[in-house]
């Protein structure tokens, strides 16, 4: 009996004097080391053992929190040439909505009908700013948008979608918000991934689609946020109304 108490003993490890910091920790260390010393996107982090050191993780634990920290764009490895503070983008963000859009028949619709909620309120929540704060020479580059449109829904060209993203990247510049311009950049690679899945863009819906781009083209030349604000919903209702058919048919 005492034989076999002491082999059991054997087995059991040895207490350890102190705790390996879990993975999270490891994680919430480097993104508390990055805020505390005030580093900017493109400066370099620590070596790894100096990492190691400064949160008292092991070197897999570290290994790890770097891996998941790139993931998030919050930290990027230059291989040969060190670890440093990531772009700070919202690429998972986009690929987190994209797999969601694809995963499942019904989620795509669901995707788009958010995405659209969320550039309405962008765009009509600053109808004022935005009418007063676009200048000539970018209502004259609207313009333009608006004309590369026609020109790809007539069959003359390709990128009617590339036009109209640019159209409403360029709405939104006067902002000088980088939070909503990655937002919005998101949202269209969200939308140029998800959107052929749906299967609702007719003629018709292009030409309507023109047509309220130019009004709202129009209301900014006028600076005139109500006709702006009116011509925002004009143009987003038809594209939900379109998304609820196709989920319909579906």
């Amino acid at each position: 009996m005492a034989v076999g108490q002491r082999a059991i003993r054997q087995r059991e490890p040895e207490p350890k004097t102190a705790r390996q910091p879990l993975r999270q920790e490891v994680v919430d260390g480097i993104k508390a080391y990055i805020l505390r010393n005030d580093l900017r996107p493109g400066d370099p982090l620590p070596t790894e053992p100096a990492l190691c050191e400064a949160l008292g993780a092991s070197r897999s634990s570290v290994r790890e929190a770097i891996r998941i920290l790139t993931a998030l764009d919050i930290v990027e490895v230059r291989h040969g040439h060190g670890t440093y503070v990531g772009r700070l983008s919202l690429s998972a963000l986009v690929e987190s909505l994209t797999f969601r859009g694809l995963l499942s028949p019904d989620d795509d619709f669901q995707v788009m009908s958010d995405l659209i909620e969320v550039r309405e309120l962008f765009e009509r929540g600053m109808a004022e700013r935005l009418v007063s704060s676009l200048d000539e020479e970018q209502i004259a580059r609207l313009d333009a948008h608006v004309e590369a449109m026609r020109r790809a829904g007539a069959g003359e060209g390709h990128g009617f979608v590339e036009a109209d993203r640019a159209f409403h990247t360029l709405l939104l510049a006067p902002l000088g918000n980088d939070l909503i311009g990655q937002l919005s950049t998101a949202f269209w690679d969200v939308y140029v991934i998800v959107a052929p899945h749906l299967d609702v863009f007719t003629r018709e819906h292009e030409a309507a689609t023109i047509t309220n781009h130019q009004r709202i083209v129009d209301a900014v030349r006028d600076r005139d946020p109500i006709e702006f604000a009116a011509a925002l919903a004009e143009h987003y209702a038809p594209v939900r109304l379109r998304i609820e058919e196709a989920r319909a048919r579906r």
